[in-house]
Formats: structure tokens, C-alpha cells, sequence
């Protein structure tokens, strides 16, 4: 049985694809269903797949299949033909043109482009910290609407100290690359120029306090000039 948002998100996408033969984004489906971010939407897309009534389409943007539906529409609905079989259905992705830093920029992100494509910098500690990371060692690609404007780039969590804020072991976490953040956001710090970690920023006067989301974890405490923040959590990427 179907939650009431599930059953609305899953209606939802199923009469857009009728009507148009592509999946809605994930800003439409958020504002279509009332809800506050686009992590909503991302759980409930989930939790349809394991249920059998939506399939993501690999290598696809923003390609969603309606499997089956709810028994009560199914003598009155029809589902509309996958994506992979519309001969008209030839959706615009380009590569992003990367610059320096390997981040996407604006204009890139903002473009005709149906995904973007962002640098993947590693593994990042969500627990001890580890070794900064610099050159890319692969790209992943998310749905435009997990970004704003600047410059983006992804990174794969290793730990589970910030578990209690949502961040789990493997997940992939989209950063804003940003040289300051407000105090209690989630940040990607830089200690003493070689250990980077995935923590809360908290500041006090000439102090600065990464702090974890997991009680097993300490929070720790540097000098202002000990940590440089080298972007800001935007989104979160998960599989399944």
C-alpha cells in the first residue's frame, strides 16, 4: 500500500509523462506535491522503485518509467510508453566544460544540459579526517535541480559521524565550492592545509568547532587560521 504522497508523486509523474512523454523535474514534483526540499521527493522516488512502480532509466536525464499502478487506476489508466522506446523522445545532455578545479560552472549548470556532470574528488571523512583531495578521480551525474549557481563538485563519505544529519557511509554529497558559510552549516573543512573533513561549522569568537552529527564523535575545536572551508553541502546523492 501507498502513502498519500507516493500515491500523489506517482499520479503525478504518470500524467506527465501521458501528456508530454517526459518525466517532470525534480523542482516540479516538490512544488507539485507542497513539500520543502528535493530530498523529500528522492525518498519517495526510492521507496516507488523498491515497491515495483517506478524505474529509473540508466543513462537517461530525468528518465522515469511508470511500471505499474495503484489496482483501483490501473482499468482506467494506461501506462505510457518507456522512454527508451520513443522514437521522438531525444533528450539534450552535453558534457560540461570544466575549468581549473574541475567544477562545473553557472553557465554550464544552467544551460540546455538535462544533467549535470560534476568532478567526484574521492572519498572525504565524515569521521577522522583524511588526506585533502584534489584531482577528480571520476564524474558523476546529478539532476540539475540538486544545484544553484557556482561551482559544484561531488564527493563520496566515508564514516558515519554525520549520520544524525542525514549523511550516511557511501553516500555521495554535492558541494558548493565556497570560501565562507554561515554558522551551523555543513561544510567541507580544511585543517592545517592537508586533512579535509565533512562537518557542522560552528564559530565563537577566535575559535572554530567542527562538529559531527553522531554522539560517539567529539566535536573538535581549532584556531580560526587552522581551518579554511572549502565548500558548502547543497545535496545529497544516494543509491540503492
Amino acid at each position: 500500500m501507498l502513502t498519500k504522497k507516493q500515491h500523489e508523486l506517482l499520479i503525478f509523474i504518470h500524467e506527465r509523462l501521458q501528456k508530454t512523454g517526459v518525466a517532470p523535474s525534480f523542482d516540479e514534483m516538490k512544488d507539485a506535491l507542497d513539500l520543502k526540499s528535493k530530498s523529500g521527493i528522492h525518498r519517495l522516488i526510492s521507496a516507488l522503485e523498491e515497491r515495483g512502480f517506478l524505474r529509473r532509466l540508466a543513462h537517461r536525464a530525468r528518465a522515469l518509467e511508470v511500471v505499474k499502478l495503484p489496482e483501483n487506476l490501473e482499468a482506467t489508466a494506461s501506462i505510457p510508453q518507456s522512454p527508451s522506446e520513443e522514437k521522438s523522445f531525444s533528450p539534450n545532455v552535453i558534457k560540461g566544460e570544466f575549468n581549473l578545479t574541475g567544477a562545473l560552472s553557472s553557465k554550464e549548470e544552467t544551460g540546455a544540459s538535462e544533467v549535470a556532470h560534476l568532478p567526484l574528488y574521492g572519498r572525504i571523512a565524515a569521521g577522522t579526517p583524511i588526506e585533502a583531495l584534489q584531482d577528480p578521480s571520476s564524474f558523476v551525474d546529478v539532476p540539475p535541480g540538486l544545484i544553484g549557481s557556482g561551482n559544484h563538485y561531488a564527493l563520496e563519505v566515508d564514516g558515519d559521524s554525520m549520520i544524525e544529519a542525514g549523511i550516511n557511509d557511501g553516500d555521495t554529497v554535492i558541494i558548493q565550492e565556497c570560501a565562507n558559510a554561515e554558522n551551523g552549516a555543513i561544510v567541507v573543512a580544511l585543517v592545517d592545509n592537508e586533512e579535509a573533513t565533512l562537518k557542522r561549522l560552528r564559530r565563537k569568537g577566535e575559535s572554530v568547532a567542527l562538529e559531527p552529527a553522531n554522539v560517539a564523535y567529539e566535536t573538535r575545536i581549532f584556531p580560526q587560521d587552522r581551518v579554511r572551508v572549502q565548500g558548502r553541502l547543497v545535496g545529497l546523492y544516494r543509491r540503492y
